[in-house]
């Protein structure tokens, strides 16, 4: 119930970015004179509609977008003769600039407040990890049976008996370095007996000798992902991954704490954008029967998933940063000069303007508008490849979601 409650409500927050991206056009469209004919959430059959003075608004079947109908928004619109002089094609550049950056405006805003809201009420995480083997004492070292689970224990463990503290980095166990997790619960597992730990403590290393406990286990093999019917002991010392806790702020300082936390965002979302071709192999092999990779891009479906997983687990928090994120990533992704994105468009208004300037300089009048005929094939081709790109996600999603949780 919790993980259905979660996708509910993370899609309804989708439905609330899209329509507040959509409103973003709107409202600056209406602020600059020009004619906003109709305002829409979803696509296809339309549920209902009202007009209030000159627009229409309504919902359609499909939640699939939204969108909002600005009068003469290309010179291939058509439109009504009274309302030419309004039509948006026709306005100074800054209108038209101000109304395509208005729904992506909308979007960075509302993330915006989001991790404010995050700031104050979960705490703001840090968005870099601790180094690979920076550790976090446990306590005592349970055995586990043979169906994976582990028996009870009490009291502290080998890590703690010996002095070992959170935020310690191990590196080294006894004379072998290393230098990740998995090297470094490896060199423990195959350790016995008193064995010194190189620890990297405040900017100093020490030594500090530890003696690992003799625990069973019945270990996954990593191909098969089957668990083995046969114990086998190894080495433990009680430590698990350290990790950093999220700090919460009041009202006022949260301020710049969220400016700050947002700028880290912008900079791993376009770096994300950036890397979306080159995760179409991921994809294809998530899709084909692969490991799904958690670093790959979600579709809606995927996204709605991990707020489900995250609710279920009564973890708020990140189901309110993963909803920021969204539209972080709407907002930069529709920045692109792509049509039919809203960066396409700007793009288009600005090479209007950088034209006519020259053609001025000349002694020319403006030019035409740009003719969107002519770019069509173009639109068409970004059309297909991003239609594509989002049938393989939602199809790796829907056959090999990621999972936050084990």
């Amino acid at each position: 119930m919790g993980f259905a409650i979660g996708f509910v409500l993370f899609a309804l927050g989708i439905t609330v970015s899209v329509a507040l991206h959509e409103c973003g056009h709107m409202w600056t469209a209406q602020a600059t004179g020009m004619k906003v004919r109709r305002y829409f959430i979803g696509f296809g059959p339309k549920v209902f509609s009202f007009k209030r003075g000159e627009t229409e608004y309504g919902l359609k079947a499909l939640p699939l977008g939204g969108f909002c109908d600005i009068a003469g928004m290309t010179a291939l619109d058509e439109v009504d003769p009274r309302d030419l002089d309004r039509a948006m094609y026709r306005q100074a550049t800054w209108k038209r600039l101000l109304v395509m950056f208005g729904g992506i405006g909308m979007n960075f805003i509302l993330g915006f407040l989001l991790i404010m809201l995050l700031a104050c009420v979960w705490g703001l995480p840090r968005l870099d990890s601790p180094p690979a083997t920076q550790i976090l004492p446990a306590g005592c070292v349970p055995a586990q049976q043979a169906d994976g689970s582990y028996t009870p224990c009490t009291g502290d463990g080998p890590a703690q008996l010996a002095g070992l503290k959170r935020g310690d980095q191990v590196t080294a166990v006894g004379s072998t370095p290393v230098h990740t997790w998995d090297e470094m619960t490896t060199a423990i597992q195959h350790s016995s007996g008193p064995t010194p730990f190189t620890v990297l403590r405040d900017g100093k290393t020490i030594t500090i000798t530890v003696t690992p406990d003799q625990a069973v286990t019945y270990p996954v093999d990593k191909t098969t992902k089957q668990r083995s019917t046969t114990p086998v002991t190894v080495g433990k010392v009680g430590i698990g991954q350290d990790y950093y806790e999220p700090q919460t702020y009041n009202p006022v300082t949260a301020v710049p704490a969220a400016a700050s936390f947002t700028g880290d965002m912008f900079g791993r979302t376009f770096q994300s954008l950036a890397q979306m071709p080159s995760k179409v192999v991921a994809l294809w092999h998530a899709v084909t029967g692969g490991e799904r990779d958690a670093d790959t891009p979600v579709s809606v479906y995927g996204a709605a998933t991990i707020g489900g997983q995250t609710a279920e687990r009564g973890l708020w928090g990140p189901f309110i940063l993963v909803l920021a994120s969204l539209n972080f990533f709407l907002g930069a992704f529709n920045l692109l000069p792509l049509l039919p994105l809203d960066g396409g468009h700007i793009a288009v208004v600005l090479y209007e303007k950088l034209r006519n300037t020259f053609r001025r300089r000349r002694g020319q009048s403006d030019g035409a508008p740009v003719d969107y005929l002519k770019l069509l094939p173009a639109t068409y081709v970004v059309v297909v490849l991003g239609g594509a790109y989002m049938v393989l996600t939602l199809v790796a999603d829907i056959v090999n979601p990621i999972k936050i949780f084990p």
